[in-house]
């Protein structure tokens, strides 16, 4: 683990300070120049636009882990999202702590990984070795009908949240694997039970489906289907928000999944005027990880251009805590 321990141990964090999305270490050093802005108090920060930059699948391995301190002590990364059944979660969980500045939330896992629950008490979900389905189209059909797996799926999101919960880290937000957490059979129950584990939002999907045309005008027809079918299901979950969880108004990387370049987050950035927004990546430092991240997105969280455009101060970085009263 050489490249995670010289991350963990080395330097100083030098997030900005003040954003509400963990403790700030006493001792912390001021950002350098050229490091994104401080966020500062919410209810001093005028009209600046607030972006979260989150990774997805920490936790997953220890490639993904590296690449997520990277991206967080070295480039804009302000939030991450913890795999808690991955194979690198204890790693995980321990280069959170040394990080107070990265939040971190829950990426709820129902397909393509490992349950939290025993296999006993969720049969019809896992099979005998508590894995979880590989297919999610025909596993998300089978679950708007099937009210015994429902019941299952809500007794492994709250294994889940408990398993976050016994890291001691605050819980700054929940998201999901593949955004399953949009299925209407999965969105209330770990809505409900996310705002009682303290969390303060939930990624709900509302991508540009032009700007990513724009940058990447490839699988065109899996775009459409993605800003279809996330369009209504965002549109649905949106006034069913309980009370204390936020959404950011805009989520980019939806139709960039694992190849979000730096020309697009800067596109990204440029239109942000007001509001907030959510950019998510799924960095790693190796190539080949079979659930998708990739050194592509880990290059892109820490390009220059980009560190310098957040840090102009035009854009207060920070996480999901942010959205919420303080």
């Amino acid at each position: 683990m050489g490249r995670q321990d010289r991350h963990a141990h080395g330097a100083r964090d030098r997030r900005p300070e003040g954003d509400g999305s963990a403790p700030v270490a006493a001792d912390q050093a001021a950002p350098r120049a050229g490091r994104p802005a401080p966020a500062g108090d919410a209810r001093g920060a005028g009209r600046r636009p607030l972006l979260i930059v989150n990774a997805d699948d920490f936790g997953a391995s220890q490639s993904v882990n590296a690449a997520v301190l990277e991206a967080h002590r070295h480039g804009v990364l302000s939030s991450a999202s913890l795999m808690v059944t991955g194979a690198a979660f204890g790693e995980a969980v321990s280069l959170a702590r040394e990080a107070p500045r990265l939040a971190v939330g829950l990426h709820l896992v129902l397909v393509h990984g490992r349950a939290a629950a025993p296999p006993e008490t969720i049969p019809h979900l896992t099979n005998a070795a508590g894995q979880l389905p590989d297919d999610p189209a025909a596993f998300g059909l089978r679950l708007a009908f099937d009210a015994r797996l429902q019941r299952e799926v809500a007794t492994e999101i709250r294994a889940q949240l408990r398993r976050f919960a016994s890291t001691g880290l605050p819980l700054a937000h929940v998201d999901g694997h593949l955004n399953f957490h949009m299925h209407p059979a999965v969105f209330p129950v770990l809505a409900r039970d996310a705002v009682a584990h303290g969390a303060h939002g939930m990624r709900l999907p509302r991508d540009d489906l032009a700007l990513a045309l724009r940058h990447d005008r490839r699988r065109v027809a899996q775009k459409l289907f993605l800003a279809l079918t996330f369009g209504l299901l965002g549109a649905w979950a949106r006034t069913r928000l309980p009370p204390g969880l936020h959404a950011a108004d805009r989520v980019y990387g939806l139709f960039m999944s694992g190849h979000v370049t730096a020309a697009y987050a800067l596109d990204a950035v440029a239109r942000l005027r007001s509001g907030s927004a959510e950019l998510y990546a799924h960095p790693a430092t190796t190539a080949g990880e079979p659930l998708g991240p990739n050194p592509t997105d880990l290059a892109t969280l820490c390009d220059p251009a980009l560190v310098a455009a957040l840090g102009s101060g035009r854009v207060r970085l920070g996480s999901y805590a942010a959205l919420g009263p303080l």
